[in-house]
């Protein structure tokens, strides 16, 4: 999925000056993005204060939406650098195309895992027809500095690992879980689990202490070490935890984001996650010449995305500042 701002902000990724040293509860509340003129998004990640959790760098949260009489979501081609996108449905059909020939209808509980590495344009539609309802996140990952430039990949895993006890179902998405291990390619020490919990829930689950953590609701709500999470908005864990408590007095679904924190400085500006700001310039500068780097997406009927233009200021890699 895309970043369609027009005038997208760069954001300083990376170090760990503003990684917790221990255990947090942070509330994130999420900012109302438009994607394209369809799909009004929740976006959790970047927001002030908090730029990465692990390596997770991009979070946005959509739906539940009623598409029944629209288009759903229409997102034209369009390229990225640097990162890998995980797509997560709880409703709906999502088409995604890209410039390696890849041609898939993906549904709830599958995960579509892109690596774009040294390149990659795609695009995603909600297909002709399609659910009445669309809702899910979608999700970036940074890729470190010794893979980031690897041979982009498109995977489709219909099938996931997970459990069910005490109210509490879970699904690994990415990296491993209560010795769940998921079959996404990952480049770094990575977490990301859906968590649906029954009404009554009161489970402890077990955590690795050398990741850092953050929790998403994607529906209904609940609580974590006390704290009260509801729809949309992210709850910031910190590191050093061994557990987590997690209540729910509805049926609720959770998304857990982990990993270990991401020490290399980056900057992510539109769909690109580079180095420098020369980097990022260069390659909105091949996109928009339509270089062989990013390939073309075949099937999509219609014109793709334009780089907007780059910010006045030359873009830095900082850190992780909020």
């Amino acid at each position: 999925m895309s970043n369609l701002d027009r005038r997208p902000a760069a954001r300083e990724l990376g170090g760990l000056q503003d990684t917790a040293a221990g255990p947090a509860l942070d509330l994130l509340p999420g900012k109302a993005v438009m994607l394209g003129e369809s799909t009004r998004v929740r976006r959790l990640l970047p927001t002030l204060g908090r730029r990465l959790v692990g390596a997770w760098a991009f979070v946005d949260h959509y739906g539940p939406d009623d598409v029944a009489t629209g288009a759903g979501m229409q997102v034209p081609p369009h390229p990225h650098t640097g990162l890998q996108t995980v797509s997560w449905l709880l409703e709906g059909e999502v088409h995604h195309r890209d410039s390696l020939g890849s041609d898939v209808r993906f549904r709830p509980g599958e995960l579509a895992l892109m690596t774009a590495g040294h390149g990659i344009a795609h695009s995603e539609q909600s297909p002709v027809p399609h659910p009445r309802y669309l809702h899910g996140a979608q999700l970036w990952v940074a890729l470190p500095d010794a893979h980031r430039e690897t041979v982009p990949a498109f995977e489709h895993h219909t099938t996931l690992p997970g459990w069910t006890s005490d109210g509490l179902t879970t699904t690994v998405l990415m990296g491993s879980l209560g010795g769940a291990v998921s079959p996404g390619t990952a480049y770094t020490p990575l977490l990301g689990a859906d968590l649906a919990l029954d009404a009554g829930a009161d489970v402890e689950l077990p955590l690795d202490p050398d990741f850092e953590h953050g929790l998403l609701v994607s529906s209904g709500a609940a609580t974590a070490e006390g704290a009260p999470l509801e729809r949309g908005a992210m709850l910031y864990l910190g590191t050093g935890r061994r557990s987590l408590r997690l209540r729910a007095a509805e049926p609720s679904r959770l998304l857990l984001l982990g990993g270990e924190p991401f020490e290399e400085r980056l900057v992510m500006w539109w769909n690109f996650v580079g180095r420098s700001g020369e980097e990022i310039a260069d390659y909105a500068e091949q996109w928009n010449a339509e270089s062989d780097r990013f390939g073309a997406v075949e099937g999509f009927d219609g014109n793709r995305l334009t780089a907007p233009p780059l910010p006045p200021v030359q873009l830095k890699a900082r850190g992780r500042q909020g």
